[in-house]
This record gives structure tokens, sequence and C-alpha cells, in this order.
């Protein structure tokens, strides 16, 4: 019997065990059977025994029969601020990709890494623009845009295409590190990664703590500025590249942009610039604005009303409909149902009740319960895609968070929720870890030993690396 055969029995008898066994200690009603509910969708995500989206559709349908919110509660919790924040996210990331955009800045960043250093600066050129990329576009969309472009440099500088795929030197390290750098890259913001959003949007339906988009870059940079270049060095290592000759005129030559820059490119440059600013300033600007007016969600939404309307100098707007309507509303929806299973464990006393019963852990120096944390969240990650492993274990890390330090210490919620959240992401060790593991690995130019290899190193590291600047940038701005 399979996992997903297994997974879908288990999850509903999870929820039924709630139901019909009586609740723990001191652990009201609703909050019982919440936790039933908790494990039922857990399960689900984590075997993938129905669709993602799917599973994300039972909050509605449960919560209010038990306590923990009604229909009205629930399906507001589905459209909280954070998914207007998503949706213009990908508006742009769809803009970005029809222009071509992503072309040109990759080739634009080889221009000025890649020809330094060898086959470790090819390998850093390519890794370093996966990863600005996936600053903005999420990370298995980064992989799937510039693979492409890394197996036509492979191309180019084979000797003897006929022979097959090759795996040595930087014909497996540079699939092996773009996936890695797409997966890094995507801590940076809000809008690089599925399970950032996720982390945000829970921390403040069960601790009141609000993570802007620019406090999240404040710790997710740094860890993008350290991460990619230790991956490259990791990834270099494993695959020996300095030993393997690599014809780099012609890896070049491969993905050069054709032409000057076009129109559609020249106008689209501003507005992703204009909504980084904004992003960036709008703690500055919110307080002179009518309360909650002024959301990331908002700018992103305002960002993306300018792509319908601003022509790309052909005669059609920068973005159409048509072309807008590939955004990822199932992920969406996903979103919308871990924060209803949120909002439901809040209501219902289910987050309070966990937050009691981990303030074990108060002695504990915060430091170790972070890695501890974090080391826990890898691990799972490694077999759970990270999105289900984000939705179900960041309510649980919230709740302690708020356990150990309150709802008013902001900061033990960050150095708890923001490693978390990143860790969900940190997955590398096997090719269904994350996204783009899986589209490398299907290249056929990775093997399993040098990716277990590569991928536990940066695994450990990044552990350590996540809380390191967790830490540090909180001792800095406290």
């Amino acid at each position: 019997m399979t996992a997903a055969r297994i997974g879908f029995w288990l999850g509903p008898l999870l929820f039924a065990a709630s139901l019909l066994l009586p609740a723990p200690g001191g652990m009201a009603g609703p909050a019982w059977h919440t936790a039933g509910l908790v494990g039922w969708m857990a399960t689900w995500w984590m075997t993938q025994a129905v669709p993602l989206s799917v599973t994300a559709l039972l909050p509605f349908a449960a919560v209010p029969f038990f306590g923990g919110g009604t229909a009205k509660e629930v399906a507001a919790d589905y459209y909280s601020p954070i998914i207007f924040l998503l949706l213009g996210g990908a508006f742009l990331a769809l803009a970005i990709e029809r222009t071509g955009l992503h072309r040109r800045l990759a080739a634009g960043i080889l221009d000025r890494i890649g020809g330094r250093g060898g086959e470790f600066g090819l390998l850093l050129g390519f890794m370093a623009a996966a990863a600005l990329l996936s600053n903005i576009i999420s990370n298995t969309s980064t992989a799937l845009i510039m693979m492409p472009m890394v197996l036509a440099v492979l191309a180019g500088a084979a000797s003897d295409p006929e022979q097959g795929p090759r795996t040595e030197g930087l014909f497996g390290a540079l699939p092996m590190g773009l996936a890695f750098a797409a997966s890094i890259g995507g801590l940076g913001t809000i809008i690089g990664s599925p399970t950032n959003a996720i982390g945000v949007g829970v921390v403040q339906d069960i601790s009141g703590v609000e993570i802007s988009f620019a406090i999240w870059a404040m710790y997710g940079m740094p860890v993008v500025l350290l991460g990619v270049p230790l991956a490259a060095w990791i990834v270099a290592r494993v695959h020996r590249v300095a030993d393997h000759p690599f014809d780099m005129a012609a890896a070049r030559k491969a993905i050069q942009p054709a032409g000057a820059w076009s129109s559609a490119e020249r106008r689209l440059v501003p507005v992703i610039a204009l909504a980084f600013l904004a992003w960036m300033l709008r703690s500055f600007v919110a307080p002179f604005l009518p309360e909650d007016s002024f959301t990331d969600g908002t700018i992103a939404i305002v960002m993306s009303l300018l792509l319908f309307v601003l022509p790309d100098g052909i005669g059609r707007p920068l973005l159409t409909w048509r072309e807008a309507n590939h955004a990822p509303w199932g992920v969406l929806l996903m979103f919308g149902g871990g924060l209803a299973l949120a909002g439901a464990m809040s209501r219902s006393g289910l987050a309070a009740w966990l937050g009691e019963a981990l303030l074990v852990l108060d002695g504990v120096p915060l430091v170790i319960v972070a890695l501890a944390l974090v080391a826990l969240v890898v691990l799972i990650t490694e077999f759970a895609s990270n999105v289900a492993t984000a939705s179900g274990i960041m309510p649980v890390v919230a709740a302690l968070a708020v356990a150990l330090g309150g709802e008013s210490d902001f900061r033990t919620v960050l150095l708890l929720a923001m490693p978390a959240a990143m860790a969900a992401s940190w997955g590398f060790m096997l090719p269904a870890g994350t996204g783009p593991n899986a589209i490398a690995w299907a290249t056929g130019r990775l093997t399993l030993p040098r990716l277990i290899r590569a991928g536990l190193a940066l695994d450990l590291a990044g552990i350590a690396l996540i809380v390191g600047v967790a830490f540090v940038v909180s001792s800095v701005t406290a």
C-alpha cells in the first residue's frame, strides 16, 4: 500500500478519534476537535493523498460544526491580506516571463560574474541569477525558466553532444547549483516562496505579530547573500568542477540575449523597482494614511493594476488577463486553507493549550530551541512538500513562540517563526525535496550520491546559517 493510500485513510481516522475520544486534561472540546482536523490535514498534505488545494477546503467544511468559528469567520480567514500580496507577486512574475526580462537579467549577471573565476565563476553567476529571479518569481518557476538556459549552455560546451548527458564537473554542477540557488533565493522576500507567506500569515493570526515585506527582507536577504556562495562552494567541491575543463566561450554565447532592450522590458523595469521601493518604505509611509490601508498586499495589487493599463509599446498592455489567468489559483487556495486552520486553532483555544504544554522549554536557551526546531523542519521537508510542512508546523511554532515570549515579545516570535518558515524551503538531499530539485533531477545530469552529499552538507550548514542570521539581525535591530 502506498503512502498516499495510507494517508488517505489515516487522516479521517485521526479526526474521528478526536470526535469519539475524550479530550486530554485541560483541553476544551472545540480545541480537541481542531487538533483532530490538524492531524487530518497534515496527514493529507504530507502524503498528498488528495491534491493539496482540495485538503485546504476542509476547514470551511468542518470548523463551523465544532465551535472553531462561524462559516463567516472561517471564510474571512481564507481571504487574508497576504493572499493579495501573493496574487500581485504572481502577476509581476507573469509579466517578467512574458517580456523575457528574466533572460536579460540572467545574461547581465553572467557578463559581470560568469567570466571571472573560471568554472566556479560561471557556476556562481548562474546561481546568482537564479537567486535574484527567485526573489520575485517562485523558486519552482525560476527553475523552470532557467533550466533550459542551463541545458543550452551545457549543449554548447559539450564536445560530443551525441554521447548522452554528462554528469561530471559543470555538467552536473550547473543543474544542481541552479536548483539549490532557486530555493535559497526564494527566502529573500515574502513572495519568493509559498512557505514564506504561510509563515507570515499563520504567525499574524496566532501571535498578532505582523511581519512586513521589509522585516522579512532584513532576515531573508542575508541568508540569500551568504547561502548562495556557500551552496556554490559545496556543489563545486562535490562535482570537482576545477578538475574538468569546460568550454567557457561556447557556454556564454549560448545564452546571450538577441537584440536591444524591447519597449516592454524598459517599461516593466520601473514598475518592479517601484513595487520594491514601496514595500521597503511602507512602514514609514503607513502612519500618515488611514489605519491598515497601506499594506504590502495593497502595493502588490496597485502595481498589478499598472500592468493591465500601461502599454508595452506594441499596441497592447504589459499583461493581459489571458496571461494573468495563469496565476497559481490552486496555491492561493492552499494558503487560505492553512490560514483558516490557524484561525480555528486560535478561536478554539488549541493554540493557547499548545503554548502552555510547551512551556517546559521555558528554561532552555532560545538559540537551542531554534536550532532544534529548524533541524526538525529541515528533516520533515526532505520527505514532505515544502508547503505541506509549513502549513502543518507553523501553527505549532507560532504557539510555542507566544508561550515562550508572550504576544508582545516581538523578538522571540521572530527568532522562532522566521527560521522555521525558512527551514521549510531548506531541503536539498533528495530529488523530491523541492520543486527545483525535481526539475534538476529530470535533466538526467544529476547522480543520487552527489545530490545526497551536497544536499546533506547544505542542510547541516543551513541550520546554523538560518538561526545565526536571525539572532544577529535581531540583535543589531533591537
